[in-house]
C-alpha cells in the first residue's frame, strides 16, 4: 500500500539511536569537560552529547573529524571536509564544546616524528650520515617461507574414492507392479549398433 503518512524531514529526524547516550553515560555533564583548551589548528571530534540542546551541531558533522579555525568563549569554530558531487566543500560551523572532543588521528604521525627526530639528532652526534630512508614506513612484506618437517609414519595421504554409477531399478519397491528379473527387454527395430 505504500506510505500514507507524510515523513518528517526536520532537523533532528532520524536521530534516535544516533544522538543517544550510551551505558552509564547518562547523567550531569563532569567539569573535565569544560576545563579542556582548544587552540586553533588543532583536529578534534564532533561528537553530539544530546544532553546539551545548545550549541549542537548538525546530524550530518556528527563523528567528523575537523580543524579548529576559531575559538569563542563557549565554543569553538571547527572546519569540516563535506564531499557534494564531484567536489570538497570546506564547511565553517561553530559548536559548544560540550559538543567536541581532541581527535587521536595523528597520534601516530606526532609519535613518529619524535622518533625520527631522536634518531637525527643521535647520528649528527656521533658524526654519521642520516639515513632518511630507515625512517620511512615500509609495507608489510610476505610472511618468510617455512619448511614443516614431519616422520614419514604420521603422514597419512588420503585420495578419494572413484565414482561408480549404480542404476536402480525404481520397481523393486513398488506392490502394484510385479519386478521380474528374468524378463527379455525386447531389441530395438532399426540398423544394428556398431560398437
Amino acid at each position: 500500500m505504500g506510505i500514507t503518512r507524510q515523513k518528517s524531514t526536520g532537523v533532528r529526524a532520524r536521530t534516535r539511536d544516533l544522538f543517544s547516550r550510551g551505558f552509564r553515560q547518562k547523567g550531569v555533564i563532569g567539569l573535565s569537560t569544560y576545563m579542556r583548551t582548544f587552540k586553533v589548528g588543532e583536529r578534534v571530534d564532533v561528537v553530539a552529547n544530546a544532553a546539551i540542546h545548545k550549541g549542537m551541531p548538525f546530524k550530518f558533522y556528527h563523528g567528523r573529524t575537523g580543524v579548529v579555525w576559531n575559538v569563542t568563549k563557549r565554543s569553538v569554530g571547527v572546519e569540516v571536509n563535506k564531499i557534494h558531487r564531484q567536489r570538497q566543500i570546506k564547511k565553517r560551523i561553530h559548536v559548544r564544546i560540550e559538543h567536541v572532543r581532541k581527535s587521536n588521528c595523528d597520534v601516530q604521525h606526532h609519535r613518529r616524528c619524535a622518533e625520527n627526530d631522536a634518531k637525527k639528532k643521535y647520528a649528527r652526534e656521533r658524526g654519521e650520515p642520516v639515513d632518511l630512508k630507515s625512517m620511512k614506513r615500509q609495507p608489510e612484506g610476505p610472511r618468510p617461507a617455512q619448511v614443516v618437517k614431519a616422520k614419514r609414519t604420521q603422514v597419512e595421504t588420503l585420495t578419494p574414492l572413484p565414482y561408480v554409477f549404480k542404476a536402480k531399478n525404481n520397481t523393486e519397491n513398488r506392490g502394484d507392479v510385479k519386478y521380474n528379473p528374468k524378463k527379455v527387454v525386447p531389441a530395438i527395430p532399426g540398423p544394428p549398433m556398431q560398437e
